[in-house]
């Protein structure tokens, strides 16, 4: 099914995918589609994604490989444009910019990340924030977002 995503589309998803993929073994926990899902502002049926995700893992094992969750995902992704791309990022963004300020403080990243992903080591997470956090200034503006997000 990733023949019917964009080029775009693909990149974005292997970005999450790797974020939750954080012991590197090529595979993400299916509850963390939710996860992904969520954080790029999709809206989703919680039966139909259910339904989609026992699709994909009909052992039951827990989890689901990049092609799989690319099926699942891509179920969901419509087709957009930077513009509607951008302002579904600035909203879930403003998920975590409580505040309004603008930015995400690095602290409070570290803790949606090891929230999300439990297994993930205090370096690990030292290392995405470096990559994000890309100007050093321990916090996470909209544009360090949008990249994390998008990889552009």
């Amino acid at each position: 099914m990733t023949e019917a995503l964009d080029e775009e589309q693909i990149k974005l998803l292997k970005r999450a995918f790797s974020m939750f993929d954080s012991s590197k073994k090529g595979n993400i926990d299916t509850e963390k589609v939710r996860t992904i899902l969520t954080t790029l502002g999709h809206h989703y049926d919680d039966s139909e994604l259910d339904a989609l995700i026992s699709g994909e893992d009909p052992e039951n094992t827990g989890v689901v490989n990049f092609d799989s969750f690319c099926r699942v995902a891509g179920h969901f992704l419509e087709n957009e444009d930077d513009e509607t791309l951008q302002k579904e990022l600035k909203d879930a963004f403003r998920l975590y910019d409580k505040e309004g300020n603008g930015y995400i403080p690095t602290s409070s990243l570290r803790e949606i990340l090891a929230a999300l992903d439990d297994q993930l080591t205090n370096d690990q997470l030292n290392e995405m924030i470096a990559e994000i956090d890309t100007d050093s200034s321990g916090t996470v503006d909209f544009e360090e977002f949008m990249e994390m997000m998008t990889g552009d």
